[in-house]
């Protein structure tokens, strides 16, 4: 009895004072979540965060936590701004002004200890957002997210108990080539010399104990080159030695040779950073191999080595040699299209002799770096996902691509094949790639407009005496090509528009012209490699007239849709009194000015055109709307003199028939889901074709049809070209024609094999052309 007494005491006090402090203690508020179990106190109090990765900056980098005494990784699945807005103030910044997929930082190590984050964004822990569960995950450290928070720090921020920003000061984040002989210093790009890593203090070396072709694999990738070659080791030892005798004195003795004086003069005193080196090279940046960092005297940290050197072998693009640029160039299996710059752009494959493109489906810097090698540049700067680059068109020949690194080719990767449901054109792969320096930039520069975009071209021009000196382009013939050029050149994306006269952009005193005649195809990297005249002739030598640019990060990309100009083609015989206007629009044959009007009929074919915009800017008119011109005889505005030339061709390329269409109205007449129209023509409103929407140009209205009253019975070649002229800058114009094969026999007409103009491979295309093998292209 006396026991039982005892006991009960003991549960009254307990009771008394242990259930009251249970709710004293604060905890989070209860929300809905996928977790299995809810976070206790306890546990929260133990999570850390911190930045890691290559190549980087203080306020972004691949998100690590630490959680039951272990570092982890979190998973991009699901991962949104929301998510990186609350994880960027948890690491002390305001807010996040990006994040990333697909390890772009570098894959983490060990657990990924969150997976489908969901935040609203207004949570103050990543913990009580919606998820998995801690641990529990079906994804691997290819898929490890980061983010990029705002550099501005919340006020007051000092809980650095919590927070553990990953700050090393020995990190390798920039890596240059130090070309030794004098005279590779003055060639671009530079393919050859020291390895040097940038630190606090400067430029330091790494020492070349132990150093391998891999390790050269990945400095060559970085510098912009595919592959890299050995190196003549002795020619360097040779400066190490000139070294070693020029400590104990200040000049080099006589009768040194040639190499050793230029050698001599390029020396300087070797810092070893960095020892050790030890990469696989399948590595996108030098510093995600393993590698060493000196402390104490660095000078003397390399007993018995010397400073690493490297030699590269530039692509195609950037060899000087003709022999080898041939050698090197091979029938393309990939390419990129629609990036703004040499090296970038949506990733297409060659599969049997079509072009298609690749799905963004576990897409990263691995093999982005296997497309970029394989293209004639270095390792892959970024691995972009969600059509960055544009939508493809026709096939996507890859899903889940997975490379080693190794690869020569993106098909000799793991990848799986597409079905119907696996992916859209939404989720086409593409990439940045690294390329050669080549200081291009330094030539050329746009002044006096609002903004860095835009401006009047000016370019550094070297007098017959070898002085420099900024001189203007002659504005006469200057275009859309011609300022997509400069744009590029200086890295501001594409040309909106090349303009023939600046005279509101006047605040520079450069009056000069020192170049007149510009030509460009347009995929020059610089303007001096456009065709010009080689003696100035300008007829409009006032500065008012230079040309000008107004460049921008987008553009639109316009392309046809084929398989509706072969379902909808037809043939009809059309009264000349129903044509009056057609004729005052210039739709009809020059013929047509000598028939017996209004009797008689014109014959015509006639089809759709469903012009869709896959770019990343609405395609608008170069005109504004003030100067559009009024067409009474149809009642509409023309906001573009042409905007589609048809035409009729022999096998031999030769125009038999041809037609053009003015843009009677441009519009949005549908758009794909989830995609708003923008522009209507009723009521004299906005033209333009919105990006992801299409204008339809039904095959029953005027000018919607080629003249082929003239033509005899043969087989012939349809083709559609949108914005001929280039009026209107694209991101790509290779797209923007189409052809199909015709037969016709007098009475009717077969068309088949219509395709945009580059989405068969070359050899196809040679197929293609001589296709109707007709030398009369008359039917027996």
């Amino acid at each position: 009895m006396e026991l039982h007494q005892w006991w009960r005491h003991i549960i009254v006090f307990l009771v008394n004072t242990w259930i009251p402090s249970c709710f004293a203690q604060t905890t989070p508020p209860a929300r809905s979540s996928p977790m299995p179990t809810p976070q206790t106190a306890d546990n929260l109090d133990t999570l850390k965060f911190r930045l890691s990765g290559f190549p980087r900056k203080h306020n972004e980098g691949r998100i690590e936590v630490f959680y039951k005494g272990e570092w982890g990784t979190i998973c991009d699945d699901d991962f949104s701004l929301a998510n990186a807005h609350v994880l960027c103030r948890q690491l002390g910044f305001v807010s996040a002004t990006g994040w990333t997929h697909s390890a772009k930082y570098g894959k983490g190590a060990g657990k990924i200890w969150l997976d489908n984050v969901q935040c609203s964004g207004s949570e103050t822990s990543v913990s009580v957002c919606k998820s998995r569960g801690w641990g529990n995950s079906d994804c691997t450290h290819d898929e490890d997210a980061g983010v990029i928070c705002k550099d501005e720090r919340l006020p007051g921020f000092v809980d650095s108990n919590i927070i553990e920003v990953q700050v090393d000061e020995n990190r390798v984040e920039e890596v240059r080539l130090r070309p030794v002989v004098t005279m590779a210093t003055k060639r671009m790009p530079v393919t050859e010399g020291v390895v040097e890593v940038k630190n606090k203090d400067g430029w330091a070396q790494i020492c070349d104990i132990g150093w391998t072709p891999k390790n050269s694999r990945v400095v060559c990738g970085m510098m912009g080159f595919p592959h890299e070659k050995k190196v003549n080791k002795n020619f360097y030892k040779q400066e190490s030695k000139i070294k070693a005798i020029t400590k104990t004195s200040s000049k080099p003795k006589r009768g040194k040779s040639a190499a050793a004086k230029r050698l001599y003069a390029e020396r300087q005193k070797n810092f070893f950073l960095v020892h050790s080196v030890a990469c696989l090279g399948t590595e996108v940046h030098l510093a995600a191999c393993p590698l060493e960092f000196n402390y104490g005297n660095a000078t003397e940290s390399c007993p018995g080595g010397m400073p690493a050197v490297v030699s590269c072998v530039p692509g195609p693009l950037y060899t000087q040699s003709p022999t080898m640029k041939k050698k090197l160039k091979m029938p393309p299996t990939t390419r990129l299209k629609g990036g703004a710059k040499y090296g970038e752009g949506r990733v297409e494959v060659l599969k049997g002799s079509e072009w298609g493109t690749v799905c963004d489906d576990r897409w990263n810097l691995v093999s982005a770096s296997v497309v970029c090698r394989e293209m004639g540049f270095g390792s892959a700067k970024e691995a972009l996902t969600g059509a960055s680059m544009g939508k493809g068109l026709g096939p996507i020949h890859m899903n889940e691509v997975q490379c080693t690194g190794n690869e020569r080719s993106l098909w000799s990767c793991r990848y799986k094949n597409i079905t119907a449901e696996d992916c859209k054109h939404t989720e086409d792969a593409s990439v940045r790639c690294n390329v050669p320096y080549m200081g291009y930039e330094k030539t050329v520069r746009i002044l006096g407009g609002r903004t860095r975009y835009e401006g009047r071209v000016e370019v550094l021009h070297t007098e017959a005496n070898g002085t420099l000196r900024w001189g203007l382009i002659c504005g006469e013939g200057w275009g859309t090509q011609e300022a997509m050029v400069v744009c590029r050149q200086l890295g501001l994306g594409y040309a909106n528009h090349g303009l023939q006269e600046t005279w509101y952009w006047d605040s520079s005193n450069v009056t000069d012209m020192v170049m007149s005649g510009v030509k460009c195809t347009g995929d020059e990297m610089s303007i001096s490699q456009c065709q010009h005249h080689r003696t100035v002739n300008c007829q409009k030598a006032a500065a008012r007239f230079a040309a000008g640019v107004i460049c921008s990060e987008t553009a639109s990309d316009l392309v046809l849709n084929a398989q509706l100009v072969q379902q909808t083609t037809y043939i009809e015989d059309r009264p000349l009194h129903m044509l009056y206007c057609a004729a005052e629009e210039d739709c009809l044959s020059k013929s047509a000015a000598s028939a017996n009007w209004p009797y008689g009929h014109r014959r015509l074919l006639r089809f759709s055109s469903q012009i869709h915009n896959i770019g990343r800017a609405d395609f608008r008119p170069k005109a504004g709307r003030h100067s559009w011109v009024w067409h009474a005889c149809h009642g509409h505005y023309h906001s573009m003199d042409i905007f589609t030339h048809y035409d009729l061709m022999s096998a031999n390329g030769t125009k038999v028939a041809e037609g053009h269409k003015a843009s009677f109205c441009l519009e949005d007449t549908d758009c794909d889901e989830g995609v708003s129209k923008r522009y209507e023509c009723a009521n004299f409103g906005e033209q333009g074709i919105t990006v992801g929407c299409w204008d339809l140009y039904r095959h029953d209205i005027d000018c919607q049809w080629i003249d082929i009253t003239d033509v005899k019975p043969g087989n012939y070649i349809l083709q559609v070209v949108i914005n001929p002229n280039y009026e209107v800058s694209e991101s790509d114009f290779t797209n923007n024609a189409m052809k199909c094969n015709c037969k016709y026999d007098g009475h009717r007409i077969w068309v088949h094999n219509c395709h945009i103009g580059d989405s068969f491979s070359e050899e196809a295309e040679k197929k293609f052309e001589k296709y109707p093998g007709q030398l009369n292209n008359q039917i027996s």
